[in-house]
């Protein structure tokens, strides 16, 4: 068989890719003020819980992970098994994954991708795209620890209000981003979202973010994804105006933030995540 890659509904990744590259993806909940519980990915969300106030989100448990494990690992005859993981200081995924993998030595390794959504996604594709090449555990795990040291990841929001709410971005940025009605662009910054840039706009702000990605990748050779939470027009349109901008685009794709992310960004958000040295999608 071949190394197995498992990662968790954060990473986005359409089904039709996760199929293709025999990627597992872990479900993360969504809860009702309720109490009643989603899990991502499984069952059918209703896409207003994105404005729904007291929704809350959480990360794969123990249990959720060490099934997924231990199936994944069965699957790789063998070979072993690399968990590519939210960052952990957004999520407790990683932590989990942590505990988790005590019981299962060498056999499994954990990546934390310092990152969340599509730029996840990336760094996924990236390791398993080694493993399907024929690269071992370790090899597939160091490929994927290059990938998200050299991801680049982008976000404009309408708000920070979710964030800061969620506690996802200091109260600090909160009050930065609210003067005078400014946009800001977002960056992943030690595994945390951080204030990048201000701008007065929204269409501003998605151009200096466009600008900001064109600039980032220079002539490199790169694959391309927008993200995007409840806006599918703009986030296609953001997508071919990088794409027109870069010189080497490997592949690119749209992918939808789901409800886990979009409790916290909010409707209207857009991001663009750049991956280094992926093979074409296909």
């Amino acid at each position: 068989m071949s190394v197995i890659v498992v990662t968790d509904s954060s990473s986005r990744l359409p089904a039709s890719l996760a199929d293709r590259y025999g990627i597992t993806q872990v479900p993360l909940h969504v809860t009702m003020p309720d109490g009643s519980e989603y899990l991502e990915g499984v069952d059918p969300i209703p896409s207003e819980v994105i404005a729904t106030p007291g929704v809350s989100t959480s990360g794969a448990n123990p249990q959720d992970l060490e099934k997924f494990y231990a199936e994944a690992l069965a699957r790789s005859d063998g070979d072993g098994v690399v968990a590519v993981h939210m960052s952990r200081r957004l999520s407790g995924t990683w932590a989990a994954a942590r505990l988790v993998s005590e019981e299962f030595g060498e056999s499994l390794r954990i990546v934390d991708s310092r990152a969340a959504g599509v730029s996840v996604g990336l760094t996924v594709l990236a390791a398993a795209q080694a493993a399907e090449g024929g690269a071992d555990r370790d090899q597939v795990y160091e490929v994927a620890v290059r990938a998200a040291a050299t991801a680049e990841s982008l976000l404009c929001v309408q708000t920070l209000e979710n964030l800061r709410n969620s506690g996802r971005i200091s109260a600090a940025s909160h009050l930065l981003g609210s003067a005078l009605s400014i946009k800001p662009i977002l960056h992943m910054e030690d595994g945390v979202l951080a204030l990048k840039e201000r701008q007065r706009t929204t269409t501003k702000a998605i151009n200096r973010m466009i600008d900001s990605i064109v600039e980032h990748v220079g002539a490199d050779e790169v694959t391309v994804a927008v993200q995007h939470c409840q806006a599918p027009g703009l986030a296609v349109e953001v997508l071919e105006r990088v794409c027109d901008r870069l010189p080497k685009v490997t592949s690119s794709l749209v992918v939808d933030l789901g409800q886990v992310l979009g409790v916290h960004v909010g409707r209207g958000a857009v991001g663009i995540a750049t991956g280094h040295g992926l093979l074409p999608l296909d």
